[in-house]
């Protein structure tokens, strides 16, 4: 059983079919799979407001890239001398196809876990009791620790030490396409709070312009309990230089709880000593050489690869 559908819950899944288990259960409150790996349909166009690209650097990600290029899942959007890829149709889309081979149930939240005799009781949000051999849990480090707590389980001193900033994602319909080079991308000189800006008509996913404007995390924490229409116009405020206001038809606002690990830990995963199986794990989780030191799609997939290896190697010892 996998809690969270996200990169690291696919990806676990994924090693632990491979491993011969194929009874794995992806479980996700969501509407689908993919956590932070989001399209949003917005008229006729599209935008993607979580990852927006993946970079690779280990070889593991490198093999698996190169299948989805093969598959006509993933695209080169741009970059040198580390590509940035994307879902041919957006994040999500990458997120889909991974999922298809999978048993998820999504809309569905785990609100306790119940540690039984042959492993665990997973009681729902609904009433639903569902049971499980062993677990790996791939939600948000916050989220993660909320659940056990609530389940009378001691999430520890690591998992706890995880921290995470917040993102506010500005989503703007557009009249017509930005002015930020051919790519539509744009994450350098820009002003205070802004992270990036990105143009999915120039990315090439939606029908009609639409951009994503991010901001940075610490801004975001500064602003996350301020009013959606006062950080909307702050957001569009500071964006002026390169979206102007006669160009904005339409704005959504998305915001991120859990968006950026600004204090991850360097272990793939962690294990918790229960009589059963339970693995924790999620992009906070680095390897102790990662080669980049942060958050990011990378290490979601290394640490949901890693956690299913150690699962698959302490199941088939059991």
């Amino acid at each position: 059983m996998i809690i969270g559908a996200g990169l690291s819950g696919l990806t676990a899944a994924k090693v632990l079919k491979e491993q011969g288990f194929s009874d794995v259960l992806l479980l996700d409150k969501g509407r689908s799979a993919g956590g932070r790996l989001a399209t949003r349909r917005i008229g006729k166009g599209k935008a993607d407001h979580g990852a927006q690209f993946f970079t690779v650097r280990t070889e593991a990600l490198k093999e698996e890239a190169a299948l989805w290029l093969e598959q006509g899942w993933i695209k080169k959007w741009f970059g040198d001398p580390y590509p940035r890829y994307t879902g041919v149709e957006g994040m999500n889309s990458l997120a889909k196809k991974l999922a298809e081979q999978f048993d998820v149930k999504t809309e569905t939240k785990v609100i306790r876990i119940q540690e039984a005799e042959n492993g665990y009781v997973l009681v729902t949000e609904e009433g639903g009791k569902i049971r499980s051999e062993a677990l790996i849990m791939t939600t948000p480090a916050p989220q993660a620790i909320e659940l056990l707590e609530e389940s009378g389980v001691d999430p520890g001193d690591r998992l706890k030490s995880i921290k995470f900033n917040p993102s506010f994602v500005a989503l703007v319909t557009l009249k017509e396409s930005l002015i930020i080079g051919d790519e539509g991308h744009i994450d350098q000189s820009l002003p205070d709070g802004l992270e990036r800006i990105a143009d999915h008509s120039l990315k090439g996913i939606s029908a009609e312009p639409i951009a994503s404007i991010y901001m940075t995390g610490e801004w975001s924490r500064n602003w996350y309990d301020q009013p959606s229409e006062e950080v909307i116009a702050e957001i569009l405020k500071r964006a002026e230089p390169f979206v102007h206001p006669e160009n904005i038809a339409a704005v959504q606002l998305k915001r991120w709880r859990f968006a950026e690990a600004v204090r991850p830990i360097y272990q793939p995963f962690i294990e918790l000593e229960n009589k059963h199986p339970l693995l924790i794990a999620g992009d906070a989780f680095l390897h102790q050489d990662d080669p980049a030191g942060r958050t990011r799609f990378e290490s979601a997939f290394l640490s949901g690869k890693a956690a299913a290896e150690a699962l698959a190697e302490r199941l088939k010892k059991l």
